[in-house]
């Protein structure tokens, strides 16, 4: 059996075994029958009338037999295979993984120090398979992103875009834009730093913290603070433009229109003093228009049209990420 078919063997056990037709549980809980032939030691299994928990993704009943066990710190156990771990580990999965011999293959279970949660994020990650079902929360994502170097897994090699968890990170931007940002930027995740930002034109610079911005490091702290105070530079640039004159009439002059000039002025330095880089067009629409009501040149109405329609065009145009 490839990988691939593996990986979808993952994804969809069989519904038929008894006791594991919920697939959003983390594990399933069981009293394990006596052993008919030599199995691998159990973690935490004194007796036959002692329970255990087998992760519900990672157990034994899968088409290809897994031949590695590991037990968090929980004790939850996660039934693998080797071929796999070992492909996406640099260093030998902490080098927790020994090197069998022809005589002695792996045999016993291995003890890791992460809870259940973390440890099951992360092996989904080896995997390639989604684990948006059994929604992790923000501080266990991060936990099991900070924890794959620890066992030679290159976050930046493999949380990439269209890649199961890049997409779940992703979907917790709007409700956690710096804590996805600085998880990124941490592991120079560009892409997905770059398509969390856009959710952070509302942030608050000033209530970063040392800590964040240490984590953050000084690249993509730049980048985010160029983003935020470029947007605003852009906006009142936009905003400062003076309203050209349309020709004298007879019925509006050039001093008639110095009036209209003082109110373009007026309105555009108040939105320019207040300016944000998530500052919407609508905003910017609905305090510019009511100034076209108050004309009675057409001409007049004509230009202030035409500016007010040119100032929300290029605003919408400005760079929205990093």
């Amino acid at each position: 059996m490839d990988d691939t078919n593996l990986q979808t063997d993952l994804q969809s056990p069989d519904s038929s075994d008894e006791g594991f037709s919920s697939f959003d549980s983390l594990s399933h809980t069981f009293t394990p029958l006596p052993a008919r032939s030599p199995t691998p030691p159990m973690y935490g299994v004194q007796s036959v009338d002692e329970q255990v928990s087998i992760s519900s993704t990672f157990s034994m009943w899968h088409t290809l037999p897994p031949d590695l066990v590991f037990s968090t710190s929980d004790s939850v156990l996660f039934y693998v295979h080797s071929h796999l771990v070992l492909a996406m580990s640099e260093n030998r999965f902490h080098s927790l993984i020994p090197i069998p011999s022809i005589d002695q293959p792996y045999n016993s279970v291995i003890h890791v120090p992460e809870g259940s949660q973390t440890f099951n994020i992360i092996l989904h990650l080896v995997y390639n398979i989604p684990s948006k079902h059994y929604s992790p929360s923000m501080e266990t994502l991060s936990s099991s992103v900070d924890r794959l170097s620890f066992y030679g897994v290159q976050a930046k090699k493999h949380i990439v875009a269209k890649t199961p968890l890049y997409s779940l990170l992703l979907s917790y931007a709007p409700l956690f834009p710096i804590e996805v940002y600085t998880l990124a930027a941490k592991h120079d995740l560009l892409d997905l730093a770059i398509a969390v930002s856009s959710h952070l034109l509302s942030f608050n610079v000033f209530s970063l913290t040392t800590e964040i911005g240490e984590q953050m490091g000084a690249i993509y702290l730049r980048k985010l603070f160029f983003l935020l105070i470029g947007r605003n530079e852009a906006l009142k640039r936009l905003l400062s433009q003076p309203l050209l004159p349309h020709v004298p009439t007879d019925n509006c002059s050039f001093h008639d229109q110095r009036s209209l000039s003082r109110a373009w002025s007026l309105a555009s330095a108040y939105i320019a003093w207040d300016a944000r880089p998530d500052m919407s067009t609508g905003f910017l629409e609905s305090s510019l228009n009511p100034l076209v009501s108050k004309l009675t040149c057409n001409l007049c109405k004509e230009s202030l049209e035409n500016r007010i329609r040119n100032v929300i065009t290029a605003w919408s145009q400005v760079k929205r990420t990093i």
